[in-house]
Protein backbone atom coordinates (compact mmCIF):
# COMPACT_ATOMS: atom_id res chain seq x y z
CA UNK A 1 0.00 0.00 0.00
CA UNK A 2 1.28 3.57 -0.89
CA UNK A 3 1.38 6.13 1.75
CA UNK A 4 2.76 9.79 1.95
CA UNK A 5 5.78 10.55 4.77
CA UNK A 6 5.74 14.06 6.78
CA UNK A 7 9.43 13.69 5.43
CA UNK A 8 8.22 13.74 1.71
CA UNK A 9 8.46 10.43 0.94
CA UNK A 10 5.98 8.30 -0.84
CA UNK A 11 6.15 4.78 -0.06
CA UNK A 12 5.56 2.69 -3.03
CA UNK A 13 3.53 -0.76 -3.25
CA UNK A 14 6.72 -2.54 -2.91
CA UNK A 15 8.27 -0.75 0.10
CA UNK A 16 10.53 2.31 -1.94
CA UNK A 17 10.71 5.53 -0.01
CA UNK A 18 10.52 7.79 -2.89
CA UNK A 19 11.52 11.88 -2.08
CA UNK A 20 9.24 14.15 -3.14
CA UNK A 21 9.58 18.10 -3.48
CA UNK A 22 6.61 20.55 -4.12
CA UNK A 23 6.47 24.69 -5.07
CA UNK A 24 3.39 26.88 -5.64
CA UNK A 25 -0.46 25.90 -5.69
CA UNK A 26 -2.73 25.57 -8.17
CA UNK A 27 -2.89 22.87 -10.96
CA UNK A 28 -0.29 20.83 -10.53
CA UNK A 29 2.26 20.14 -13.01
CA UNK A 30 4.39 16.74 -12.24
CA UNK A 31 8.35 17.08 -12.92
CA UNK A 32 10.29 13.93 -13.88
CA UNK A 33 14.08 14.38 -14.14
CA UNK A 34 16.73 13.22 -16.72
CA UNK A 35 18.61 10.12 -16.09
CA UNK A 36 21.34 10.23 -13.48
CA UNK A 37 19.53 13.32 -12.09
CA UNK A 38 17.22 14.25 -9.25
CA UNK A 39 14.19 16.35 -8.56
CA UNK A 40 16.76 19.11 -7.81
CA UNK A 41 17.42 19.72 -11.38
CA UNK A 42 14.05 21.46 -12.23
CA UNK A 43 14.92 23.86 -9.20
CA UNK A 44 14.44 26.85 -11.79
CA UNK A 45 11.72 25.63 -13.67
CA UNK A 46 9.90 24.79 -10.22
CA UNK A 47 9.94 28.16 -8.87
CA UNK A 48 8.71 29.92 -12.02
CA UNK A 49 5.86 27.47 -12.18
CA UNK A 50 5.13 28.21 -8.60
CA UNK A 51 5.17 32.02 -9.65
CA UNK A 52 2.71 31.64 -12.12
CA UNK A 53 0.37 29.81 -10.22
CA UNK A 54 1.03 25.92 -10.33
CA UNK A 55 1.44 23.67 -7.79
CA UNK A 56 4.94 21.94 -9.28
CA UNK A 57 5.92 18.74 -7.97
CA UNK A 58 9.15 16.68 -8.78
CA UNK A 59 10.61 13.81 -6.75
CA UNK A 60 13.38 11.25 -7.01
CA UNK A 61 13.55 8.13 -8.70
CA UNK A 62 14.58 4.84 -7.02
CA UNK A 63 18.48 4.90 -7.44
CA UNK A 64 18.51 8.38 -7.40
CA UNK A 65 19.13 11.48 -4.75
CA UNK A 66 17.33 11.43 -1.87
CA UNK A 67 14.96 7.99 -2.96
CA UNK A 68 15.88 4.72 -1.64
CA UNK A 69 18.29 2.66 -3.72
CA UNK A 70 16.78 -0.72 -3.46
CA UNK A 71 18.40 -2.84 -6.16
CA UNK A 72 16.92 -4.76 -8.65
CA UNK A 73 14.31 -3.47 -11.45
CA UNK A 74 14.86 -0.34 -13.70
CA UNK A 75 12.62 -1.11 -15.92
CA UNK A 76 9.44 1.00 -17.42
CA UNK A 77 7.03 -1.31 -15.70
CA UNK A 78 8.58 -0.71 -12.17
CA UNK A 79 9.15 3.07 -12.75
CA UNK A 80 5.96 2.99 -14.59
CA UNK A 81 4.02 2.12 -11.16
CA UNK A 82 6.14 3.96 -8.98
CA UNK A 83 5.07 7.54 -11.26
CA UNK A 84 1.48 6.04 -9.96
CA UNK A 85 1.82 5.70 -6.36
CA UNK A 86 3.63 9.34 -6.20
CA UNK A 87 0.06 10.79 -7.96
CA UNK A 88 -1.67 8.52 -6.10
CA UNK A 89 -0.40 9.64 -3.00
CA UNK A 90 -0.51 12.99 -3.16
CA UNK A 91 -4.07 12.54 -4.49
CA UNK A 92 -3.00 14.77 -8.02
CA UNK A 93 -5.78 15.37 -10.65
CA UNK A 94 -5.65 16.23 -14.12
CA UNK A 95 -2.37 16.84 -14.09
CA UNK A 96 0.23 17.84 -16.75
CA UNK A 97 3.07 15.63 -16.65
CA UNK A 98 6.32 16.28 -17.67
CA UNK A 99 9.07 14.34 -18.38
CA UNK A 100 12.99 15.08 -19.81
CA UNK A 101 15.08 12.60 -21.83
CA UNK A 102 14.85 8.59 -20.45
CA UNK A 103 12.26 10.01 -18.26
CA UNK A 104 9.74 9.49 -21.55
CA UNK A 105 9.03 6.20 -20.94
CA UNK A 106 8.21 6.65 -17.29
CA UNK A 107 5.43 9.11 -18.72
CA UNK A 108 4.30 7.10 -21.58
CA UNK A 109 4.09 3.42 -19.80
CA UNK A 110 2.26 4.87 -16.91
CA UNK A 111 -0.56 5.91 -19.73
CA UNK A 112 -0.29 2.56 -21.26
CA UNK A 113 -0.04 0.52 -18.03
CA UNK A 114 -2.41 2.77 -15.39
CA UNK A 115 -4.28 4.93 -17.86
CA UNK A 116 -4.75 8.61 -17.48
CA UNK A 117 -7.30 8.94 -14.80
CA UNK A 118 -5.17 11.41 -13.31
CA UNK A 119 -3.12 12.68 -16.16
CA UNK A 120 -4.82 15.21 -18.56
CA UNK A 121 -1.46 15.88 -20.62
CA UNK A 122 1.72 15.30 -21.82
CA UNK A 123 5.37 17.09 -22.35
CA UNK A 124 8.28 15.29 -23.16
CA UNK A 125 11.47 17.75 -23.31
CA UNK A 126 14.52 15.71 -25.82
CA UNK A 127 12.72 12.54 -25.47
CA UNK A 128 14.68 9.28 -25.97
CA UNK A 129 11.25 7.89 -27.29
CA UNK A 130 10.28 5.87 -29.65
CA UNK A 131 13.03 3.92 -29.82
CA UNK A 132 17.21 4.86 -29.50
CA UNK A 133 18.18 1.26 -30.34
CA UNK A 134 19.45 0.37 -34.06
CA UNK A 135 17.28 -2.16 -34.93
CA UNK A 136 16.41 -3.54 -39.18
CA UNK A 137 13.38 -2.00 -38.31
CA UNK A 138 14.90 1.51 -36.88
CA UNK A 139 18.24 1.41 -38.84
CA UNK A 140 18.45 5.29 -37.98
CA UNK A 141 19.07 4.14 -34.14
CA UNK A 142 22.33 3.86 -32.43
CA UNK A 143 24.28 0.77 -32.72
CA UNK A 144 24.05 -1.56 -29.68
CA UNK A 145 27.57 -1.10 -29.03
CA UNK A 146 28.04 1.71 -28.92
CA UNK A 147 25.49 1.99 -26.40
CA UNK A 148 27.49 -0.57 -24.27
CA UNK A 149 30.76 1.63 -24.81
CA UNK A 150 28.99 4.44 -22.89
CA UNK A 151 27.89 1.78 -20.22
CA UNK A 152 31.07 0.60 -19.57
CA UNK A 153 32.76 4.33 -19.76
CA UNK A 154 30.04 5.17 -17.02
CA UNK A 155 31.40 1.96 -14.78
CA UNK A 156 34.55 2.76 -15.37
CA UNK A 157 34.81 6.39 -14.18
CA UNK A 158 31.52 8.06 -13.97
CA UNK A 159 33.03 11.18 -13.14
CA UNK A 160 35.20 11.55 -16.05
CA UNK A 161 32.73 10.52 -18.24
CA UNK A 162 30.29 13.49 -16.54
CA UNK A 163 32.74 16.06 -17.14
CA UNK A 164 33.42 14.80 -21.04
CA UNK A 165 30.05 15.21 -21.48
CA UNK A 166 29.01 18.51 -19.73
CA UNK A 167 29.35 20.84 -22.48
CA UNK A 168 27.60 19.32 -25.13
CA UNK A 169 24.63 18.68 -22.63
CA UNK A 170 24.50 22.61 -23.11
CA UNK A 171 24.41 25.02 -20.41
CA UNK A 172 26.36 27.72 -18.25
CA UNK A 173 29.28 26.62 -16.30
CA UNK A 174 27.97 26.97 -12.73
CA UNK A 175 24.68 25.27 -13.32
CA UNK A 176 26.85 22.12 -15.17
CA UNK A 177 28.86 22.26 -11.97
CA UNK A 178 25.57 21.71 -9.91
CA UNK A 179 24.39 18.78 -12.41
CA UNK A 180 27.04 17.12 -12.41
CA UNK A 181 27.18 16.69 -8.48
CA UNK A 182 23.83 15.83 -8.40
CA UNK A 183 24.13 13.08 -11.19
CA UNK A 184 26.89 11.58 -8.97
CA UNK A 185 24.73 11.27 -5.73
CA UNK A 186 22.71 8.45 -7.98
CA UNK A 187 22.74 4.95 -7.75
CA UNK A 188 25.87 3.23 -10.32
CA UNK A 189 23.80 0.38 -10.40
CA UNK A 190 20.63 1.88 -11.22
CA UNK A 191 22.16 4.16 -14.12
CA UNK A 192 23.40 1.28 -15.87
CA UNK A 193 19.87 -0.61 -15.31
CA UNK A 194 17.95 2.57 -16.21
CA UNK A 195 20.32 3.29 -19.21
CA UNK A 196 19.76 -0.14 -20.49
CA UNK A 197 15.98 0.48 -20.40
CA UNK A 198 15.79 4.26 -22.08
CA UNK A 199 17.94 2.90 -24.53
CA UNK A 200 16.36 -0.56 -25.38
CA UNK A 201 12.99 -0.33 -24.89
CA UNK A 202 10.69 0.06 -28.25
CA UNK A 203 7.63 2.88 -27.56
CA UNK A 204 6.29 2.90 -30.80
CA UNK A 205 3.38 1.07 -30.59
CA UNK A 206 2.44 2.55 -27.05
CA UNK A 207 2.78 6.23 -28.42
CA UNK A 208 0.20 5.57 -31.39
CA UNK A 209 -1.97 4.42 -28.63
CA UNK A 210 -1.86 7.60 -26.60
CA UNK A 211 -4.87 9.95 -26.55
CA UNK A 212 -3.96 13.19 -24.48
CA UNK A 213 -3.12 16.49 -25.57
CA UNK A 214 1.12 15.87 -25.91
CA UNK A 215 3.92 18.80 -26.44
CA UNK A 216 7.45 17.72 -27.20
CA UNK A 217 10.21 20.16 -27.03
CA UNK A 218 13.56 19.43 -28.32
CA UNK A 219 16.66 21.36 -29.68
CA UNK A 220 17.56 21.07 -32.91
CA UNK A 221 21.45 20.80 -31.89
CA UNK A 222 20.74 17.98 -29.54
CA UNK A 223 23.49 15.60 -29.85
CA UNK A 224 22.34 12.88 -26.93
CA UNK A 225 18.90 11.98 -28.41
CA UNK A 226 19.20 13.87 -31.86
CA UNK A 227 15.77 15.04 -33.25
CA UNK A 228 15.19 13.19 -36.53
CA UNK A 229 15.48 10.35 -34.12
CA UNK A 230 13.02 10.93 -31.25
CA UNK A 231 11.40 14.35 -31.27
CA UNK A 232 10.15 13.59 -34.52
CA UNK A 233 8.94 10.55 -34.37
CA UNK A 234 7.32 11.20 -31.30
CA UNK A 235 5.50 13.95 -32.37
CA UNK A 236 3.84 11.96 -35.79
CA UNK A 237 3.06 8.81 -33.84
CA UNK A 238 0.41 10.93 -31.35
CA UNK A 239 -2.69 12.28 -32.98
CA UNK A 240 -2.75 15.85 -32.96
CA UNK A 241 0.82 16.73 -30.95
CA UNK A 242 2.53 19.72 -31.39
CA UNK A 243 6.31 19.96 -31.56
CA UNK A 244 8.65 22.96 -30.48
CA UNK A 245 11.89 22.75 -32.01
CA UNK A 246 14.37 25.38 -29.86
CA UNK A 247 16.85 26.64 -32.49
CA UNK A 248 20.73 26.07 -31.09
CA UNK A 249 19.27 24.22 -28.32
CA UNK A 250 21.09 21.17 -26.91
CA UNK A 251 19.82 18.04 -24.84
CA UNK A 252 20.40 20.27 -21.37
CA UNK A 253 17.22 22.26 -22.01
CA UNK A 254 16.76 22.72 -18.44
CA UNK A 255 19.92 24.08 -17.79
CA UNK A 256 20.06 26.32 -20.69
CA UNK A 257 16.57 27.81 -21.24
CA UNK A 258 14.93 26.70 -18.10
CA UNK A 259 12.59 30.44 -19.03
CA UNK A 260 11.49 28.81 -21.81
CA UNK A 261 10.38 25.30 -20.81
CA UNK A 262 8.29 27.13 -17.89
CA UNK A 263 7.06 29.36 -20.32
CA UNK A 264 5.86 26.40 -22.56
CA UNK A 265 5.13 24.07 -20.12
CA UNK A 266 2.40 26.69 -18.47
CA UNK A 267 1.07 27.94 -21.75
CA UNK A 268 0.23 24.29 -22.62
CA UNK A 269 -1.14 23.54 -19.10
CA UNK A 270 -3.37 26.27 -19.95
CA UNK A 271 -4.51 25.17 -22.88
CA UNK A 272 -2.68 27.97 -25.32
CA UNK A 273 -2.06 27.89 -28.39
Amino acid sequence: MTALLPTGHVVTRDGVALFSRAAGAGPPVVLLASWSLSSLSWGPVMARLAAQGFRALAYDRRGHGRSADPGGAMDYDTLADDLADVLAAHDLRAVTLVAMSGAAGEAVRTLTRHGASRIARLVLIGPTTPLLLQRPDNQAGIPAAALADLRTAVLDDFPRWLAENARPFGGPDALLDAIRADALTASLPALLAFHRSLAETDFRVELAALDLPLLVIQGDADATCPLDLTGHPTAALVKGARLRVVPGGRHGLIASHPALLAAEIAGFARGEG
